[in-house]
């Protein structure tokens, strides 16, 4: 095999391990929206043992057949896979990535899921709420990074397509994506608020939650509108455009469920259940709105290169082929 063939199965193979380590992360994050909704962070009272027991396998016999230790342990177990994957993947981009900025971005991964693992031990050790909502927002930014990561490593990125032109609406897609990533993780942040039972389950939260959601909703509609009027040229920008605006789409009416469901539930198992799979679905897809607004605003972040200018000794100005910057920036 060529040295040229053998990278490109390198990218490959990184590509599709990142693309993994972003699957799981979203079964755990549907996972650790399950353990919230049916209140069972604290099944386990120790850590890192699970009931005095350094098994991490089998800490208790038939635990699984118990739905408050399936949803804790089953939790701790994810998690510890998805920590595996990341360190793979940081090693793997540590040895094989010739951009610097890209190896400390994977050494970053791996700090904030070693975060994320000490979070969530000291929300059990210290009964703290508090750290359960922290824990929750941290595992978005986590979640982020890795989306950011796969990108960095598909070829749309590395072969600089779909930079935007040197248009006036260039600036204003900007931010426009730039204000949907913030927004969006604020929103999610009073999300947390509102999920954590003592935290915040008052009118004033919900409000507030209730209001972010509108402006997310004007926001990524700002997005859409900009990118589909201005650069239907661009299809990296459009098709990223689409799907955030199509996931902002189902995250409002999964919300809204969860509101309707809420103040106006009925009991019996059945809206219990209809309960979990809707805040669960809430959690996740708000991450992947959170994921999608990640990519428009670092696809968008590129501008073209100028070329750079070389003076001949007949003193004319010559520009370097173009040719030669693609390949050096791949």
């Amino acid at each position: 095999m060529s040295s040229s063939r053998s990278r490109a199965s390198d990218w490959t193979w990184r590509r599709r391990l990142s693309a993994c380590t972003v699957f799981l992360t979203i079964l755990l994050l549907s996972w650790g929206g399950a353990v919230t909704s049916i209140g069972a962070g604290m099944a386990f009272p120790d850590w890192p043992t699970s009931l005095g027991s350094y098994n991490l396998i089998n800490p208790v016999d038939e635990w699984w057949q118990v739905p408050a230790y399936l949803a804790e342990h089953g939790h701790r177990l994810l998690a510890s896979l998805v920590g595996g994957f990341t360190v793979a993947l940081a090693a793997w981009t540590w040895w094989e990535d010739p951009r610097a900025w890209m190896r400390r971005l994977g050494l970053g991964a791996v700090a904030l899921v070693v975060l994320q693992g000490i979070l969530g031990g000291l929300r059990v050790l210290w009964v703290s709420l508090n750290l359960a909502m922290v824990h929750a927002c941290v595992a978005q930014l986590f979640f982020a990074t890795l989306v950011a990561m796969t990108l960095f490593v598909t070829d749309t990125w590395r072969r600089r397509d779909g930079i935007l032109p040197r248009i006036d609406s260039a600036d204003h897609l900007r931010r426009w994506s730039y204000a949907a990533a913030v927004v969006i993780y604020l929103q999610i942040v009073l999300g947390a608020l509102l999920r954590h039972p003592g935290a915040g389950m008052s009118g004033g939260y919900t409000a507030l939650h209730v209001t972010g959601a509108f402006a997310v909703v004007g926001i990524v509609i700002g997005v859409f509108v900009v990118a589909e009027k201005h650069f239907d040229s661009v299809p990296a920008v459009r098709r990223t455009a689409w799907g955030l605006f199509g996931t902002m789409g189902v995250q409002f009416a999964l919300g809204l469920a969860s509101l309707l469901l809420t103040l106006y539930e009925t009991a019996g198992q059945g809206s219990v259940v209809a309960y979990v799979i809707l805040t669960v679905a809430h959690v996740v897809v708000g991450a992947v709105l959170l994921g999608a607004s990640v990519v428009m605003s670092l696809l968008v972040s590129r501008s073209p290169q100028r070329p750079p200018q070389t003076e001949p000794t007949d003193g004319t100005t010559r520009n370097v082929p173009e040719r030669s910057l693609a390949r050096a920036n791949s």
